[in-house]
C-alpha cells in the first residue's frame, strides 16, 4: 500500500523513507498507531459505506497551506478595495473595471473551500486524480495570471490603488511557495 506524505500530499512506494516530491522523512506507522488529530471515529451510513465526521485542526496544513490560505485570503479581501484611482478622488475597484476578475474571486473561494476540507477531514470523502501540490499550484498559478493581466491593463487616465498591489502581492506569495519546490524537483530531475 503506498504511503502518503504529511508535507505534499504525495504518495510514495511502501518501502520508501522519504517523499520523491518533496523530500520528506515518512515514518513507517502500522495501522493502529497512525494519527487521527483528533477526528472522530468512521462511522457507517446507511449505504454501508465509511464517513468521517468533520474536525477541523489547522495541524493537517503543512506550511505551504498555510501560507497559501492566508495569500488567497487577502487576495479576495483586495478584489473589492480600490484598484485603480483618479486624482486620488474616484477610485474602482478591479471587479467593477475587469469582469474576469470575478473568476479569481470563485478560485479564491474554491482554494479557501478545499483547504477548510482538508482541514476537517484525515482524508477528503471525494476521491481526486491528482495529489494536492499540483491542485493547489494550477489554482495559485490562474489567479496570479489573471490578477497580473487586471494590474498590468488598468484603465487609461487611472494610477493604480491600494486593492491593485495589494492583490498582485498576495496573488505572487500565494503561489510561491508551490511553485518555487515544483521549479526546484524538476530542476534536480
Amino acid at each position: 500500500m503506498p504511503k502518503i506524505c504529511p508535507e505534499c500530499q504525495g504518495q510514495a512506494s511502501d518501502g520508501a523513507a522519504f517523499c520523491p516530491s518533496c523530500g520528506t522523512g515518512l515514518v513507517v506507522t502500522s495501522p493502529q498507531t497512525e494519527p487521527s488529530y483528533g477526528a472522530s471515529p468512521p462511522s457507517t451510513g446507511a449505504s454501508g459505506s465509511t464517513t468521517q465526521a468533520y474536525s477541523f485542526s489547522a495541524a493537517r496544513w503543512n506550511s505551504a497551506d498555510r501560507i497559501t490560505g492566508v495569500a488567497t485570503l487577502v487576495l479576495l479581501v483586495s478584489l473589492f478595495l480600490p484598484w485603480y484611482s483618479a486624482d486620488g478622488v474616484f477610485t474602482v475597484s478591479g471587479l467593477t473595471v475587469h469582469g474576469y476578475l470575478y473568476l479569481v474571486l470563485f478560485v479564491s473561494i474554491g482554494v479557501l473551500l478545499y483547504l477548510g476540507a482538508r482541514a476537517g477531514w484525515d482524508r477528503l470523502p471525494i476521491s481526486l486524480s491528482i495529489s494536492h501540490a499540483p491542485v493547489m499550484l494550477v489554482l495559485s498559478a490562474v489567479n496570479l495570471a489573471l490578477v497580473l493581466i487586471g494590474f498590468i491593463f488598468k484603465p487609461g487616465g487611472f494610477g493604480w490603488s491600494v486593492g491593485a498591489w495589494l492583490g498582485l502581492i498576495a496573488a505572487i506569495v500565494a503561489v510561491a511557495p508551490i511553485a518555487v519546490p515544483a521549479v526546484q524537483a524538476r530542476r534536480d530531475r
